[in-house]
């Protein structure tokens, strides 16, 4: 079992790898066997015998596998990592009888095994198991990466997670909390009388927010499909039926857009709706769920993020969308006309198109001259009635919608609506957007007249929500790239 030379080749560890696999069988052992009986992860042992003592022996006798990270002295100390954690195997002839010691022969870093023996705690604070019976779980045929640099290659840590996971720690840290986060959102939801619902990935229609889609033919059907984008139009279908005064779907959500550290093409959400409720009521909702997830997963509300501490404590300040340009150029975008609002924007460097409208001009400015100061939580409220297509007025301003977006690190978490539900406006709406891409915004929304028939029937005053877990993931796992918290990132294919 001695560590390969640099100069061996690939093609010379895989040789050495199937002589041994075939050594097993030699013995009658089944190298990929179909079941093993655990009595114990390595958390478990090493809160069980916490308080055992150095050099204390036991014949409490326990079983356990996992994967061997390291193996030193020709065997006798083998690492022996779970998904709980690590622990200590010692073979020696005292506890391994002969063919023990053929089938210790066999084994290689990575390998899965079965081991039951007995604790004890070394001289130096180890705990330790004696084994008495090795059962190998899977004969792996190719080599772990060097395990004092564990697996550092970017492009190789994405596109083979399998092996990030198995060499990095904080991967496994990362992914899990990933895990408890959703689950605390739910859970959260839930207490709140919130009904959890499924909606259809395929749309005939692609709608509920500004994205271009993805596309797909059904065959039997003869049917254009599009991949979700949002659930948006069915979920306030549910609400208008009366299925649940409040629905929240954890969804998967596509749109055709490029890569960056906070985008990926397939991506998780959050999206809700509360019947009888406004915008303001989902800012509460938001900042008090989000509070609650950091205290959870983080131990606080204030949770560190890089060189920076993010303070999820609510209330969250709450500042106009034109405010916040006004506070940061010193240009009042507020009673501009659009024309005016070109020029302007133009004065300050940011280049919209001729046929751009005011709202999407006032958007413009603010994510190339305000967004990114938004460091710590905030509501950017009153957004533009005419990129909102799916929100009510703003009750005092005509040019306004009822809408906010929240912001930490200078990213958009979520976003959210007093809802549109009068179907003859959002019906003008549709048609506005329609415009739109007749003039080449390929993201602009949709007509959807099932669902302006759906708004005929009535749907109550409504508040809705939408939060994106991924980067909701990144600031409470201080992870700088969305792909740190996607398990499988979308990827360039590899040439060749």
């Amino acid at each position: 079992m001695s560590a390969p030379t640099p100069s061996t080749t690939e093609s010379e560890l895989l040789a050495v790898r199937l002589k041994k696999k075939q050594q097993l069988i030699d013995l009658g052992i089944n190298p990929y066997p179909y079941a093993y009986n655990q009595s114990h992860h390595a958390s478990d042992l090493h809160a069980a015998y916490e308080h055992l003592e150095n050099e204390a022996t036991t014949t409490d006798t326990v079983r356990v596998a996992g994967r061997i990270m390291s193996i030193r002295n020709s065997g006798m100390f083998i690492d022996l990592m779970d998904t709980s954690g690590k622990i200590q195997i010692f073979s020696h002839e005292k506890t391994l009888d002969e063919f023990g010691h053929k089938v210790l022969a066999c084994l290689d870093l990575g390998d899965l095994l079965g081991v039951e023996g007995t604790i004890r705690r070394t001289k130096r604070g180890e705990l330790t198991i004696d084994a008495l019976v090795l059962t190998p779980l899977a004969k792996t045929l190719l080599p772990l990466p060097e395990k004092y640099h564990g697996l550092t290659d970017v492009e190789t840590r994405y596109r083979q997670r399998y092996l990030d996971l198995i060499m990095n720690p904080d991967t496994r840290d990362t992914l899990r909390k990933r895990s408890h986060i959703i689950a605390q959102m739910r859970s959260y939801l839930i207490s709140q009388n919130f009904l959890e619902v499924e909606t259809p990935m395929l749309h005939p229609i692609a709608g509920g927010a500004a994205a271009k889609p993805f596309s797909t033919h059904h065959n039997a059907l003869d049917l254009q499909l599009y991949l979700r984008i949002a659930p948006e139009l069915y979920l306030k279908r549910l609400v208008v039926g009366g299925l649940a005064d409040r629905v929240f779907e954890i969804n998967r959500c596509f749109r055709n857009e490029g890569v960056s550290p906070r985008h990926n093409p397939e991506f998780t959400s959050v999206e809700l709706y509360q019947a009888y409720a406004d915008y303001t009521d989902m800012m509460v909702l938001t900042e008090n769920m989000i509070a609650h997830l950091a205290q959870s997963i983080c131990g606080s509300t204030q949770v560190p993020y890089g060189e920076i501490t993010l303070d999820f404590t609510a209330p969250w300040p709450r500042k106009t969308m034109t405010g916040l340009i006004l506070e940061h150029t010193g240009v009042d975008f507020s009673k501009m006309t659009t024309e005016e609002a070109f020029v302007a924007a133009k004065a300050l460097n940011v280049h919209p198109k001729k046929t751009d409208s005011w709202g999407k001009i006032v958007e413009m400015v603010f994510g190339e001259k305000a967004e990114a100061s938004l460091v710590q939580p905030t509501h950017v409220i009153d957004m533009p009635k005419d990129i909102s297509p799916l929100a009510k007025v703003h009750r005092t301003n005509p040019r306004l919608s009822e809408r906010f977006e929240s912001y930490a690190n200078g990213w958009e978490l979520a976003n959210a609506f007093s809802e549109l539900t009068d179907p003859l406006d959002q019906k003008e709406r549709f048609e506005d957007q329609l415009v739109a891409k007749e003039g080449g915004d390929d993201e602009a929304h949709n007509m959807d007249h099932d669902f302006i028939n759906a708004l005929s029937y009535g749907l109550p005053p409504t508040g809705g929500l939408g939060i994106g877990i991924d980067r909701l993931v990144m600031l409470l796992t201080n992870s700088h790239t969305i792909r740190d918290v996607i398990a499988f990132p979308t990827m360039r294919p590899v040439k060749g």
